[in-house]
């Protein structure tokens, strides 16, 4: 019997090999790397049957797109899952509902950790040791990383190890691995050529390899064995046990909302004329005035919404050739793209697996780092991930929050409904948000400024409006926008008192222009000293 006949399968034949109480991982980013067609066919196989039950579903980053259509929409079904451990929430509603009705165990982990774990047990080795978490929602000695009442067992503890305090994730078997690619051939080596995220499929695909468990990849297209250039196979087909094809362009998008763009998969480059520019409104501001940050060459890490547009402000103040842009899914370089394609990047000169993006992360590759600010106290602390019985997760943020050497937090300063009108270079509210962001105390601590003071790191929070720093642990106001006033439009809308900068200035005058031009010379400015 050919290879071929023996390993490619349909997904409803391969739904079967899963068993009540297995434990699945799964490699992907968004819809990059998913796994579509075994989804639906376990998650049909469970309506039809009650089997499999009571799974272990392990992800590492969000999958879906925000819909109930994709992603892992068809598994999010009560008495299916018994426990999520995953990285985010917020493109799987039906997931994140099950979690917040408290009708499936669920913890919250780290992006990165989880990549880096699947390398753990993929060695046999007990875990990993690792400083990213500490004094966030994920340490023990806060929430141990759980996200409702049913999730009781520990699974992160805190250690000291020489003399330093680390905290401990265990490894565990992995039964079932879900991984893609682009092509596969009649011996199971994958390809990625059409993939604009490499994910992390291959440690992934090692873990469950080592634990006795199956390995399932989705492809497109099948080829001839020994055809495939060595170094173009991600997977090899050694640890590759089963093939199913996709069916359609429907069950292998490459982006949440693209089946295929060339220039993701780095097939192409496209002018940077294709990237409009943005209109004047209140994230402009924000992401102009965080642009003035940047330092010629810097190794930076844009954050999902408001973050990862500044990307477009850098296109648009033409000084993309003074920075190295990065993303945790593994691209360097080129511009990062927003939601929702956030994860690929256009024009990137080289893009890395996400394991070997975070090893870089996690030991303070990164020069600056700019991340969403949903939430802030008065310690400094930052919340992007949970309020109330909304649970976004927390993806890669705890990873380059913690470890970044600069931290720049981006937001408006008030929340739903908010509306701004710009006259003559100065800033006006017309409508007050309804919700505060600078709160006494937030709901969970996706950021902890208590360490980051520890560890003397710079942090700003940008907003439309007001600049402040984190110094000596206490929220600092050290800009005003031009036409705002202090009491009325800053301090009015905070859950506490900041402390005022004795050198308290005016934001610059030219980020609430509709023409700037002056981020080039600012960053070349930085060069002389």
């Amino acid at each position: 019997m050919s290879q071929i006949l023996s390993k490619v399968r349909t997904a409803d034949e391969l739904a079967m090999l899963v068993q009540d109480g297995m434990t699945i991982g799964v490699s992907a980013f968004g819809l990059a790397g998913w796994n579509e067609e075994m989804a639906r066919a376990i998650g049909k196989r469970f309506q039809e049957t009650g089997h499999p039950k009571d799974i272990t579903f392990v992800q590492s980053s969000h999958v879906g797109d925000h819909t109930e259509n994709k992603g892992t929409a068809f598994l999010a079904q009560e008495g299916l899952i018994k426990r999520w451990i995953g990285a985010h929430l917020l493109g799987s509603p039906k997931m994140a509902r099950l979690v917040a009705e408290n009708k499936i165990e669920a913890y919250n982990l780290p992006q990165g950790v989880i990549i880096e774990l699947w390398r753990e047990i993929a060695a046999k080795r007990p875990g990993l040791i690792t400083k990213v978490g500490l004094k966030t929602f994920v340490d023990p000695r806060v929430e141990g990383a759980k996200l409702n009442a049913r999730t009781k067992e520990d699974i992160v503890k805190v250690i000291n190890f020489e003399g330093e305090e680390w905290l401990f994730y265990k490894s565990f078997p992995v039964d079932i691995a879900l991984i893609r690619g682009t092509t596969a051939d009649e011996n199971g080596n994958l390809t990625m050529e059409h993939e604009g995220i490499l994910t992390c499929a291959l440690p992934l695909a090692q873990a469950a390899k080592n634990s006795g468990g199956i390995v399932i990849a989705q492809v497109e297209n099948i080829a001839k064995a020994n055809t495939l250039h060595p170094k173009d196979v991600r997977v090899p087909g050694i640890l590759v046990d089963y093939i199913v094809v996709a069916t359609s362009q429907e069950t292998h998008y490459q982006t949440e909302a693209t089946y295929y763009n060339p220039a993701f998969a780095g097939n192409i480059k496209v002018p940077l004329s294709e990237v409009p520019p943005l209109p004047l409104d209140e994230r402009k501001i924000i992401e102009r005035r965080a642009a003035m940050e940047l330092i010629p060459h810097a190794v930076l890490n844009l954050g999902v919404g408001i973050p990862s547009d500044i990307a477009k402000v850098a296109a648009e103040e033409n000084v993309i050739d003074l920075l190295v842009l990065t993303t945790e899914a593994g691209s360097i370089g080129g511009i990062p793209a927003s939601i929702p394609h956030f994860g690929h990047a256009y024009n990137t000169e080289c893009l890395l697996e996400e394991q070997s993006q975070f090893d870089f992360y996690d030991g303070g590759g990164i020069d600056i780092t700019c991340l969403g600010l949903a939430q802030t106290d008065k310690h400094g602390n930052v919340n992007v991930t949970q309020f109330g019985s909304k649970i976004v997760g927390c993806g890669g943020f705890i990873n380059v929050s913690q470890n970044a050497k600069k931290v720049i937090f981006c937001g408006t300063f008030t929340a739903g409904g908010l509306k701004i009108a710009i006259e003559d270079g100065k800033l006006r509210i017309v409508q007050e948000g309804k919700h505060q962001k600078f709160l006494d105390h937030v709901e969970h601590i996706s950021f902890s400024g208590e360490y980051a003071s520890e560890l003397n790191k710079p942090v700003m929070y940008i907003t439309e409006r007001a600049v402040f720093t984190l110094e000596n642990g206490e929220m600092t106001l050290v800009e005003i926008a031009p036409g705002i006033d202090l009491k009325k439009d800053i301090l009015a809308h905070m859950g506490f008192q900041p402390k005022i900068s004795s050198n308290l200035k005016e934001m610059p005058s030219g980020i609430f222009r509709p023409k700037w031009g002056e981020l080039r010379q600012i960053i070349l400015e930085k060069m002389k000293g």
